[in-house]
């Protein structure tokens, strides 16, 4: 069996040619800022190219698999991508049928989505059937395995983790982003640093930085120095990530939670003191029967995903 998986995300796009459950051949591409069917065209590009080569290759496409950065209705085959300019319902699904032979099945899903896919084709959820995937990136997301199932809502939105409220008060600052991912997204670490800072102006490493330019990555760098402000900062991350995880311990029972995205990454070091974190608060024999674990296929997740929603679609 041969196919193809897209992964898009908000500044580029990887494509891959599966054969057999293992990845043939890979390609990557900008979006270098288009967006509308600029975007759209850049995609089928590179679908085309995929294409050619399995030809070239006697590789039989049978399905195409794509992960958005967003929310896919899968009633309109439409998609909302907040990072792509013009993609607020996008005809994305209509979009490719009109540019690939007609025998070849298409089938799109959310990024978070296709990484607990992903996981469980070639991952560590293999040979289980619930489990979360908490992707913690430039902003939040939960990819929800129950019962060997996507759970996707009424309409196509669950797993928006970074609005899960997670502290109180409500403040107007979480408007744009939620609770959660304002404080524990990698743009959210270095939120909480600037905000930290200011009350830590003669912190070690961070203090020759402009508060306005500190990042998530310079915030892992100065933990490694055992930074006042950074070891804070993180501590709040671990504590927001624990109770998300027990809360999803509590509401769901998966057998594993995997941490995924970019921030994990440097945050993977942590997963053993988020659990310790999460057993505060999660039911107490649920907390005992599950496994926190880091992705094991990383960054691909995503496109393993998209390679493994072509490949369930088709049987």
């Amino acid at each position: 069996m041969a196919l193809i998986g897209i992964d898009i995300g908000g500044t580029k796009i990887a494509g891959a040619v599966f054969h057999n459950d293992k990845l043939e051949r890979k390609e990557k591409i900008y979006l270098d800022g288009k967006g509308g069917d600029d975007a759209g065209n850049i995609i089928i590009d590179l679908i085309k190219k995929l294409l050619f080569y399995s030809s070239e290759n006697k590789l039989n496409i049978t399905g195409i698999g794509v992960s958005i950065p967003g929310i896919y209705y899968s009633k309109t085959g439409c998609v909302w991508a907040p990072n792509i300019n013009g993609w607020d319902n996008y005809p994305l699904l209509e979009r490719l049928k009109s540019c690939v032979p007609q025998d070849i099945k298409i089938k799109i899903d959310s990024d978070r989505a296709c990484y607990i896919l992903g996981e469980v084709w070639q991952g560590s959820a293999k040979n289980i059937k619930n489990a979360i995937f908490m992707a913690v990136g430039t902003g939040i997301g939960a990819g929800i395995l129950i019962d060997g199932k996507i759970l996707r809502g009424a309409n196509d939105i669950a797993g928006a983790t970074g609005w899960m409220a997670l502290d109180r008060p409500f403040y107007a600052k979480y408007i744009n982003y939620g609770c959660f991912e304002y404080h524990a997204s990698g743009d959210g670490i270095a939120r909480v640093a600037k905000e930290v800072l200011a009350d830590l102006p003669e912190s070690i490493t961070l203090k020759n930085k402009s508060i306005d330019a500190v990042t998530s990555h310079d915030v892992f760098e100065a933990y490694e120095l055992n930074d006042e402000a950074a070891v804070k900062t993180i501590k709040i991350a671990i504590e927001f990530w624990g109770m998300a995880a027990a809360n999803f311990v509590s509401l769901f029972n998966p057998e594993v939670i995997i941490f995924g995205g970019g921030v994990f990454g440097p945050a993977v070091k942590f997963i053993n003191e988020i659990y310790n974190e999460a057993k505060k608060w999660a039911q107490p024999i649920s907390i005992t029967q599950v496994k926190f674990l880091p992705s094991e296929i990383g960054s691909e997740a995503g496109l393993y995903g998209a390679g493994y929603l072509a490949k369930d679609n088709i049987l």
